[in-house]
């Protein structure tokens, strides 16, 4: 593997493929390592002077974009024989002009999080991305970079290419979030980084916490509190970043695919190993177990910082539920296969509050709504939400011979309805599949050998 500089697999033509019923799942399994702590693990360790090391990194397109970009920033990182990555760190405030355009691909994270951690260094980055990522918009991220100083030229509606011209020093600000985002959240912590003084983000709603669990363990100051009943976080700046040793929990995001596909596939008895139970990130158990789903945690413990357990999960009936809007940020990437469960389930599952949901990698209410319908569930778009009444447990019919699913370049459609059919008497064609390797690159194979 390249040390630096590695550029994302161009994914070339589309490659689709039928999901169809088979056995039920069971045994033991482990998936990939959590995405959002893979990003900040190669970010944090490329800002520490001396080398890091990360077990467990997930080895999808989107983290391999990020270490592309630290590498073009100055960092040296290198994938051992043994899978961990070592990472030297070029130290903050020392990272290097990139000599071309840092290419992010698919991945909104990296980008969002590279434009805030370079808003307080003096040189000119441009951004560029594939055409999934290219319509997604950055504004929410340039408003309050742009207030610490830093400088953009975006494209028409705020998108990718866009070129930064990093502040410094950068200016402290305190910036009361307008919706919630971790994204965004994180970009102004990671800015308040190389600023000096105090930097501080005020959240009405939590969200994921990975950016301020993590830098408190590479030694940064972090000071969380209230102010006025709302979240408040506050990082001081010009911060001294030490090595570390990052062990990365499963993603929960990743899990949520099997969850439901065990859950909803009658006799299934199934272990998902090491999966990260972060009460910012485990939105999906609480929501599934509202529905009946029999969701079990064993070996609760805690790892690199962070909570983990071994998820026990049985095939259950479902029902349909009013799924609480507060929830959302908690499982905001897991709407899409919680849709699916809600197909399957007796009665009406009502969504609300996701409008986030319509500038993902795509329209995901949209996506999800048309998609359903093509294999037969009873769906309902609203303007934030969706209504899906259930099936009670009987498989749906399918695709229409010579339809597929579009999954608009968006991977957590194509494994959402990958799952769906597992549960469908025709199978499920899902138009193009490439996309999961951004983040899942061994989906497909673990679900077909989870089957008995």
């Amino acid at each position: 593997m390249p040390e630096r500089g590695r550029t994302v697999k161009d994914r070339g033509e589309m490659s689709s493929h039928t999901f169809t019923s088979q056995g039920p799942l069971k045994g033991r399994i482990r998936v990939p390592g959590d995405k959002s702590i893979s990003h900040r693990a190669l970010m944090f360790s490329s800002l520490a002077v001396g080398e890091s090391t990360v077990e467990g990194l997930l080895e999808g397109e989107d983290v391999l974009a990020t270490a592309a970009a630290m590498g073009q920033l100055g960092a040296e990182i290198v994938r051992g024989d043994d899978g961990i990555w070592r990472i030297h760190g070029a130290g903050l405030g020392s990272l290097l002009e990139p000599k071309q355009a840092l290419d992010m691909g698919n991945s909104g994270t990296s980008t969002r999080l590279l434009m805030g951690l370079l808003a307080s260094h003096d040189f000119s980055t441009t951004f560029t991305g594939d055409a999934s990522l290219s319509g997604r918009p950055m504004a929410r991220v340039i408003a309050p970079l742009s207030q610490m100083g830093a400088q953009f030229e975006a494209s028409t509606g705020g998108t990718l290419p866009c070129m930064l011209r990093g502040a410094s020093p950068a200016v402290p600000i305190t910036y009361r979030l307008p919706v919630a985002s971790a994204q965004v959240k994180s970009a102004v912590l990671l800015a308040g980084l190389n600023t000096p003084g105090i930097t501080s983000v005020i959240e009405p709603v939590a969200t994921r916490d990975h950016t301020e669990r993590m830098l408190k363990g590479f030694g940064a100051t972090i000071e969380i509190g209230e102010e006025n009943g709302e979240r408040s976080i506050s990082v001081h700046g010009e911060a001294d970043l030490r090595p570390q040793h990052v062990t990365v929990p499963g993603d929960p995001s990743s899990a949520a695919f099997f969850i439901v596909a065990a859950l909803i596939t009658p006799g299934s008895d199934l272990i998902i190993e090491n999966v990260g139970m972060n009460d910012t990130r485990a939105g999906i158990v609480h929501a599934l177990r509202q529905m009946g789903g029999a969701i079990e945690e064993l070996n609760p413990r805690e790892v690199g910082g962070e909570p983990v357990a071994d998820l026990r999960v049985r095939h259950s009936d479902l029902a349909g539920a009013d799924i609480d809007p507060a929830l959302a940020p908690s499982m905001i990437d897991e709407f899409p296969v919680l849709f699916v469960a809600a197909a399957f389930a007796q009665g009406t599952t009502r969504t609300s509050g996701l409008e986030e949901l319509r500038v993902k990698e795509s329209d995901r209410l949209a996506a999800m709504a048309a998609a359903l319908d093509l294999i037969g569930a009873k769906v309902e778009e609203t303007e934030d939400g969706l209504i899906i009444e259930g099936t009670g447990g009987e498989p749906l019919r399918g695709t229409p011979e010579g339809a597929s699913v579009a999954t608009k370049l968006d991977h957590r459609i194509a494994m959402s309805m990958a799952v769906a059919g597992l549960r469908s008497r025709n199978g499920v064609s899902v138009d193009d599949t490439a996309p999961i390797a951004t983040s899942f690159p061994t989906f497909t194979d673990l679900l077909e050998g989870a089957a008995q």
